[in-house]
């Protein structure tokens, strides 16, 4: 455990104390599986997004796949960055504490844990959804619970299940879970190019593309645009969930940059290409009808020629099946992300307790489940909860992406001695003395696109400026009041010696050329110092 009230306090650019934990998370994940982490998200995303985009952006919802996707490939290649230099399970909560200090930590993870939480709740409940299909009965059933009429009780229910059996499966172990995800992840892939290649050859008519193209230009409506654009982002979170499985991969300086870089091509690739499918074989005003909302690549898939009605089937079934590893792909990133701000007294250190047997943080794990599945009855009470989690989905992501841009700025320059097996490309080299800086161009120009969406979400979305900023804000009086009990600063940072911490990672890690470049580098330093020192 971690939380000496006696500790030893300093201002926030000083770095802090790392303390050993008496359990830490097994290194179980392969390429594969760290490849599958991240497409278990983004893919079930664009099952999600894609319905929700054209209901907005109507005939222009390529480009607005196609803006949100640029921005996506500049916040990948951060990502890239700073989880092959720090390997550690937290993600962009921890890159936001190394960077910004205690309390940029906290507000980046208060970010992600709403945001996974949101996960959690929205891709079950929308794999729920797709289950329909098949189950309509169940889905169906609905009741009036006092001022609610029509809540979708078969829907709840059915998502309530599915959250525990995951909380179940993540409490079991990363070796069960990532399997789970290789498994279907292969298949998701094989469909969806399936479905592109046949619509792009036999539907796709570039007639009604064109057509509808003209037409949403010809009145054109820039804040539906717009708003369907920041909508358009959430087909793109995912990178994360290879971040926060860092610390349970093997190699990860070699392994995350190259699931990395596969995950950012593959993924804007799809987006992109079954958007455009899209507007070239249905008409976008079918998904003003939010019924077909929550099944848009299903209604696209009946389209196909020969084998709509088998498609249209088989497509749902994959679907409920993708949505569902991405609910469990928030399960592993949330108690991942609760585990880091525990351990760097965030939060309370109980949530810091790793699984004797497990090897896993099985209490974050069943509390956060928990947050999820009320998320849930709360969505159920609301007319659209498609919209409503959509929303709050969009500025978790946003908020916590635009941190993590600051963050690989900042980092560039107030630790440049740690080794980057990856590094953004597009820099402007400035030295300072024997020292050079690489000043992230493309950094720059991701933080203003990242920062412009976050802006537009909160002027776009009602409910994501409510209760999103409600929820960083209740979540900072926990915070104050942990902080000050534990007699810990609030907006200053704990001091802590985050070079001895980051030999420890790469020594765990088993990555030792990394860790004698960051030994020599650290030597090189000290030397220069005492030279300049006794040249005084």
């Amino acid at each position: 455990m971690i939380g000496d009230s006696k500790a030893e306090w300093a201002g926030d650019q000083t770095p802090a104390t790392a303390v050993a934990q008496p359990a830490g998370l097994r290194r179980d994940v392969t390429v594969w599986g760290s490849y599958m982490w991240g497409f278990a998200d983004v893919g079930a995303d664009t099952f999600v997004a894609l319905g929700l985009v054209f209901a907005y952006a109507a005939g222009a919802a390529p480009l607005a796949f196609l803006l949100a996707g640029l921005v996506y490939i500049l916040i990948g290649l951060a990502y890239t960055e700073l989880a092959a230099a720090y390997p550690v399970a937290g993600g962009g909560q921890y890159f936001a504490l190394r960077g910004l200090g205690d309390f940029g930590g906290f507000v980046s993870g208060s970010a992600l844990v709403l945001d996974y939480t949101i996960d959690i709740a929205l891709f079950a409940y929308f794999s729920s959804t797709y289950m329909d299909h098949f189950l309509p009965q169940l889905a169906g059933l609905s009741l009036s619970i006092g001022p609610f009429s029509q809540v979708k009780v078969g829907l709840a229910l059915q998502t309530l299940l599915l959250i525990a059996f995951l909380a179940w499966l993540n409490v079991r172990g990363m070796r069960e879970s990532s399997l789970f995800n290789e498994v279907i992840g292969v298949l998701v892939i094989l469909t969806e190019s399936l479905i592109i290649c046949m619509g792009l050859i036999f539907a796709w008519s570039p007639e009604l593309l064109a057509r509808q193209w003209s037409e949403t230009f010809a009145q054109f409506h820039g804040k539906q645009f717009v708003y369907g654009a920041s909508l358009a982002i959430i087909s793109f979170v995912g990178l994360e969930s290879i971040s926060q499985a860092a610390q349970e991969t093997r190699r990860p300086a070699t392994i995350v940059p190259r699931t990395s870089i596969a995950l950012i091509l593959t993924v804007f690739l799809f987006a992109i290409s079954i958007s455009v499918l899209t507007l070239g074989v249905v008409n976008w005003t079918v998904f003003q009808d939010e019924s077909n909302v929550g099944k848009s690549v299903a209604l696209v898939a009946r389209h196909l020629p020969w084998i709509g009605p088998v498609a249209e089937g088989f497509t749902a079934l994959l679907a409920a099946l993708v949505l569902l590893i991405s609910a469990n792909s928030g399960v592993m990133s949330v108690s991942r992300v609760a585990f880091s701000m525990s351990k760097f007294h965030f939060i309370s250190p109980w949530f810091e307790h790793v699984h004797r047997r497990f090897r896993t943080p099985a209490r974050a794990i069943l509390i956060f489940s928990a947050i999820g599945a009320i998320q849930v009855l709360l969505a159920s009470l609301t007319p659209s909860a498609i919209d409503t989690l959509a929303n709050m989905y969009a500025f978790g992501a946003t908020l916590g992406y635009t941190l993590v841009m600051v963050s690989l700025i900042r980092l560039r320059l107030v630790d440049p001695y740690t080794p980057r097996p990856y590094r953004v490309p597009l820099n402007w080299k400035i030295q300072r003395g024997e020292l050079t800086i690489y000043w992230p161009i493309l950094g720059v120009i991701g933080l203003l696109g990242i920062g412009t969406v976050l802006i537009v979400v909160l002027y776009t979305h009602t409910i994501a400026a409510i209760a999103g900023p409600t929820w960083v804000i209740a979540g900072f009086v926990y915070y104050a009041w942990y902080r000050r009990k534990m007699r810990m600063p609030i907006f200053r940072s704990i001091r802590r010696d985050w070079e001895q911490e980051q030999q420890e990672v790469l020594t765990s890690a088993e990555e030792f050329d990394l860790l004698e470049q960051y030994r020599n580098a650290l030597a090189a330093r000290d030397k220069a110092q005492r030279r300049q020192a006794n040249g005084r």
